[in-house]
């Protein structure tokens, strides 16, 4: 049985990042501390098997030093993010401190992506994320299994995946930070006044990458161009694009939260209750005691792909516990 929330230290945030909108942007007001290990990698580069010729990359890192087998850490970006996106950085700079080689991987029509595929990620894609697992099983820095860990929206893709193929795959544990598990509640939150800066980048990055996509449609970039709002995009964009019939019923069948009580890995769900871009009920209305498989760390702080405290980022060294724990090898 995974650790229980109870085994883990409490999230406090550091000043100045006190409060969510704090935690939420400290990433990318000041960047992480890159080392020369987080960057001059092995690029590899991963087929995708449905026949669209896309082809997805990542960048793998390895330790200098490591006193052990350590699984693999791939690390998952979220919305409109990539390797080179900060939380992406500063967690391979954690990670390979420790001694895991990390893959920062990046997804279907992501910036580092777009030379080589024509379709885009969505929430609920974890079928791209089953083939590039499946395609780095047989290396050697998979020895000791896999340990996905997903940001944001690729959270809530992680948990999908883990649901329906998580059994196929050598995972030991897998890790959750931020996700949108309820899409639609996150798309509404979007809208509120206060968050119409957040709502203002992040479509606009939206559209950045979906108009980058190879051989696009006329049609398919004018829906693009004229979305006002991500309801929009996705409503007109993302969900016909992927055999949705609507924005609704794209939200409703890739919402994680439905399909929490199917995992079964080891997996720890990272949250902050005052993320300002994912509703608190989201979470606090998951019967997380049906799962013994899932740990929920559930703060009262730390916002969005925050939790920035006096240590460093809680939620890597939270990461790195459940992982040993997991194992059965003390952090």
């Amino acid at each position: 049985m995974p650790p229980r929330a109870a085994d883990f230290p409490a999230f406090s945030p550091r000043f100045p990042w006190r409060g969510r909108d704090a935690q939420t942007l400290r990433n990318f007001l000041i960047g992480p501390r890159v080392s020369p290990a987080d960057r001059g990698g092995e690029r590899l580069d991963f087929e995708m098997p449905d026949g669209t010729g896309d082809r997805l990359c990542g960048d793998l890192s390895r330790p200098l030093r490591s006193d052990g087998e350590r699984p693999l850490i791939v690390l998952i970006h979220g919305l409109s993010g990539c390797e080179e996106s900060p939380y992406m950085l500063a967690s391979a700079r954690y990670f390979l401190s420790h001694g895991y080689p990390v893959l920062r991987l990046n997804l279907r029509g992501s910036v580092p992506t777009q030379p080589h595929c024509r379709e885009h990620y969505h929430a609920g894609r974890g079928e791209d994320l089953a083939a590039v697992l499946e395609q780095l099983g047989n290396r050697a820095e998979a020895a000791a299994g896999i340990v996905p860990i997903g940001f944001s929206l690729g959270g809530n893709m992680l948990l999908g995946f883990l649901a329906r193929r998580g059994a196929d795959v050598p995972i030991p544990a897998a890790i959750s930070v931020s996700a949108p598990i309820d899409l639609a509640g996150a798309a509404e939150r979007f809208l509120q006044p206060r968050n119409r800066f957040y709502h203002a980048w992040i479509l606009r990055h939206m559209k950045r990458d979906a108009l980058a996509a190879r051989d696009l449609d006329p049609r398919k970039a004018r829906a693009i161009q004229g979305a006002r709002t991500i309801y929009e995009f996705d409503d007109r964009v993302v969900a016909p694009g992927n055999g949705f019939a609507s924005a609704q019923e794209y939200y409703r069948q890739c919402s994680a939260a439905r399909y929490l009580a199917e995992i079964s890995v080891p997996t720890l769900v990272i949250h902050a209750l005052d993320d300002p871009w994912i509703p608190a009920s989201a979470y606090l209305d998951v019967s997380w005691e049906d799962n013994p498989n899932l740990t929920p760390l559930l703060c009262e702080r730390g916002g969005h792909v925050g939790f920035h405290d006096a240590a460093g980022t809680w939620h890597n060294r939270m990461a790195e516990r459940f992982i040993a724990r997991a194992s059965s090898r003390e952090a």
